[in-house]
């Protein structure tokens, strides 16, 4: 099935801002480009169903020659290939805990995948007493669709009774290192920790492939858990190398999803300061957006989109080129950012009838992959 789509809703040059509805929370930003960006001119797409009857798949990544990894969060790692027929699951993968939101999460090949065949993946680790916490592993995958020397690299700590907000992004660098998104499992008991450096709650997490930490992190040798790169997030679900190096995106409460540049050390908030508020309307932590000793998100929405995969365009489509493309869980769809110098410029809604979008993969012809959760489905979505 294929779709010409011209995404002309408005007459861009009556609209300053993207349509998304009013505030939850009534703060003012910290600075003018922080949030409610001017819209970017309207894209054109084509939209085609590459793959389908995939169960809730959440994370993508592309295999040498035309093939791609995916997970579906039951616990099953299927290869996609390029005529967008679906393998038998890969056997060899952990068991997981799929209760509500955890499941088998994210998945990245290895920079040197076409000599090591190394596969990084992130799951929701089923615990004694139906504790649960956000894990990584890596394992060979083997030419007739094995996982094979599999081991754990990364166990989130202490374990939780709440099958919630597991964060869970991956990505392996060509340096050795891998960067660990994770979550604080959202209860007020659980929320708390991400302001805790012994525990890897709502932390980004940056590892040597082997699980070690690496010795330029910024708490080796201080109080706190070596792995740990920063700080005070709420549920990072979206991560990707960008201008200057790793970018992330967590959702906020009601209001306040955040797009950061994460910078060693550093504290970004949560749940003390928050650009939302609870979902039913109280104040989150001392009721205000910024603090002192606390870093500011690049930006914010308030609604929010629910964020979930991003990525940077890095195709041969000028319009697109640089931009960052995020999925939404609520209301559904992609959004499309643009960053200079640090700052967001301009954004636009697109795809919003695809439902929940899980994650995103810039392949090298230009067209994107994204799935869509609530569908099952891949869907290539070729800007014009």
């Amino acid at each position: 099935m294929l779709r010409l789509i011209a995404l002309l809703l408005f007459p861009v040059a009556a609209m300053a801002q993207v349509q998304q509805g009013p505030p939850n929370a009534s703060f003012q930003p910290a600075f003018a480009e922080q949030t409610r960006a001017k819209v970017l001119n309207t894209s054109r797409v084509t939209v085609e169903t590459f793959a389908s009857g995939l169960d809730r798949p959440w994370g993508i990544a592309t295999l040498p020659g035309g093939q791609f990894l995916v997970t579906e969060r039951p616990g099953r790692l299927r290869v996609i290939n390029a005529d967008g027929s679906v393998s038998a699951p890969i056997e060899g993968l952990p068991a997981v805990d799929a209760r509500q939101q955890g499941g088998l999460l994210d998945v990245a090949i290895s920079p040197n995948f076409a000599s090591d065949r190394t596969v990084f993946w992130t799951y929701a680790k089923p615990l004694p007493e139906q504790k649960t916490v956000t894990a990584a592993a890596r394992g060979v995958l083997t030419s007739d669709g094995k996982m094979t020397e599999v081991r754990e690299i990364f166990v989130q700590d202490p374990p939780s009774w709440h099958p919630i907000h597991y964060g869970s992004r991956i990505i392996p660098m060509p340096d050795g290192t891998v960067w660990i998104t994770t979550g604080e499992h959202s209860e007020p008991n659980d929320r708390v920790k991400a302001q805790d450096n012994n525990t890897t709650y709502g932390k980004v997490i940056r590892i040597n492939a082997d699980g070690s930490a690496p010795a330029d992190n910024p708490f080796v040798g201080r109080d706190g858990i070596d792995t740990i790169w920063s700080y005070g997030h709420r549920n990072i679900q979206g991560a990707a190398i960008g201008p200057g190096g790793l970018w992330t995106i967590e959702h906020g409460p009601a209001g306040g999803d955040e797009l950061n540049k994460p910078l060693a050390g550093r504290n970004y908030g949560w749940p003390v300061i928050s650009y939302g508020v609870n979902y039913g309307g109280s104040p989150v932590g001392s009721g205000k957006a910024v603090q002192d000793g606390m870093e500011q998100p690049v930006y914010y929405w308030d609604p929010v989109i629910a964020p979930a995969g991003m990525a940077f365009y890095d195709g041969p489509h000028a319009a697109w080129s640089g931009d960052l493309l995020i999925g939404s869980l609520n209301p559904g769809g992609v959004v499309r950012i643009r960053i200079r110098n640090d700052r967001v410029v301009g954004e636009e809604r697109l795809l919003r009838d695809y439902g929940r979008i899980r994650d995103i993969e810039v392949l090298d012809d230009g067209s994107v992959l994204i799935l869509s959760g609530s569908r099952g489905e891949v869907l290539r979505v070729t800007p014009r």
